[in-house]
């Protein structure tokens, strides 16, 4: 609803505007203070419009900085996150290999000597 309306006023101000600038242009040919008078209008619009380009642009490019160290710090995290797996894949590779190496008995031997021993009762001297 709203896309078409702001088509129809655009095209209302081009009609509108197109026959002001054809006087505009007929009276500025006629009248040099007024030809002046209009120059120098157009030169303060260009310098505004220049102004908001630039300002424009340096806002972008502050957003793309921000958007960048957003990105990087990402990829740090992502990295460190890496790291972490890795390390905790070598203290299960780790884990793994010293159980193969007491076999499964001797891990719960392991568990229920540290059980047997911790109920046990200590003898009174």
């Amino acid at each position: 609803m709203v896309l078409p309306l702001v088509k129809l006023g655009t095209l209302a101000v081009k009609t509108l505007s197109k026959p002001i600038a054809n006087r505009l242009k007929k009276e500025a040919g006629n009248y040099p203070k007024f030809r002046l008078f209009i120059i120098n209008i157009a030169q303060v619009a260009g310098g505004v419009l220049i102004f908001e380009v630039q300002r424009s642009a340096r806002s972008e490019s502050r957003k793309e900085e921000a958007r960048k160290q957003e990105l990087q710090a990402l990829k740090d995290k992502e990295a460190d996150l890496a790291r972490e797996v890795e390390d905790l894949k070598q203290k299960i590779i780790e884990v793994e290999s010293l159980a193969r190496g007491r076999g499964l008995t001797g891990i719960l031997n392991l568990k229920q000597g540290m059980v047997s021993e911790s109920s046990k009762p200590v003898a009174a001297v």
